[in-house]
């Protein structure tokens, strides 16, 4: 059987199977039971729905990075072999960030499913990252970049470009305290954020330069972590409006949100089922389906949606379980 993944993705298969919800720990307790309810709810829903992101930028205590970069390295040591463990290290320009490479990607760099660069202004910064996992580990890590100012906006289509880079985010509260005021307070919020047209037009080349080059757009977090109503909204704004196929978590609680969020419905999931299964049966040829024509173009559209679907969890029509039997995250 010939896989619609390689006969319609092309250059976008290698981003296919990205979880659409990375979650956010740093300090140990909660970094724990986020690789706990990672193990669990991979056993709920049959796939990994979740990555799991610790955090040195905001976890390590100030004058503790070494310690805590060894604890990460200690905890992705005993993650299991089905987990999807990332790490986020400090800035370029932070006296940690070599460390943190070198303890971190030197012993783990394996087990990692990607390590997060934070403020990132341009490629060179990225070239920067690459020469240094170069001189520590042979693990070809691919690396999610966090762009955070106006110039990095600027320049998102050119790191998007980059090889090495699988995932884009959109650090908010960071772009709007860089405007020096010129942005209301309001433009961090739930709402705030997908109203200003700075911080919209940001969202919008960052989700624009990702799909350009075959990346993944990764939203932002949403501050108001016990407000499930606002959770739900942003999220619901970022993958059917914005273009974003990913987004941040900053507490459990968010997680299924997100994930109920960028799932697809049930219809939309059936519909693509039997569409494609006709087009299979077709061997990819045009059909007609429901008095509409439907060629390769719209066949690559409902295959996103099964895997999106797959990716959140959903149950999926038999016509389309056998499509996914060897992708288990």
């Amino acid at each position: 059987m010939t896989h619609p993944r390689d006969i319609l993705l092309g250059a976008q298969a290698a981003t296919a199977f990205l979880p659409v919800c990375d979650h956010y720990s740093g300090v140990e307790t909660r970094m724990r039971k986020s690789l706990q309810l990672q193990a669990e709810m991979t056993e709920e829903f049959g796939t990994c729905v979740f990555d799991v992101t610790l955090d040195c930028e905001d976890g390590a205590p100030v004058g503790g990075e070494a310690d805590h970069a060894a604890l990460v390295v200690a905890l992705v040591s005993l993650a299991s072999d089905k987990a999807r463990v990332a790490v986020r290290v400090h800035a370029v320009d932070h006296p940690a960030f070599e460390s943190d490479i070198a303890t971190i990607a030197g012993k783990v760099g394996h087990r990692l499913s990607h390590i997060m660069i934070p403020k990132v202004e341009s490629v060179d910064v990225v070239n920067r990252v690459v020469s240094a996992l170069a001189a520590v580990s042979q693990a070809d890590v691919p690396l999610h970049v966090l762009l955070e100012s106006p110039a990095a906006v600027h320049r998102a289509f050119e790191i998007a470009a980059h090889p090495r880079v699988q995932s884009l985010s959109f650090g908010l509260m960071d772009f709007v305290s860089s405007h020096g005021g010129a942005i209301p307070v309001d433009g961090m919020s739930s709402l705030g954020q997908f109203t200003h047209p700075l911080v919209v037009r940001a969202k919008l080349e960052i989700a624009s330069g990702c799909h350009a080059w075959g990346k993944v757009p990764s939203h932002c977090v949403v501050t108001e972590f016990s407000d499930t109503a606002a959770m739900k909204a942003a999220a619901g704004k970022a993958a059917r409006e914005f273009g974003y196929t990913r987004m941040w978590s900053i507490h459990p609680s968010q997680i299924r949100p997100i994930l109920e969020a960028f799932a697809p419905s049930e219809g939309e999931i059936e519909n693509a089922a039997k569409i494609i299964a006709a087009a299979d049966r077709a061997d990819w040829a045009p059909i007609s389906f429901q008095a509409s024509l439907h060629d390769r173009a719209s066949y690559r559209y409902f295959w996103q949606v099964l895997e999106r679907a797959h990716q959140t969890g959903r149950v999926l029509p038999p016509e389309a379980q056998g499509y996914f039997a060897a992708t288990l995250n």
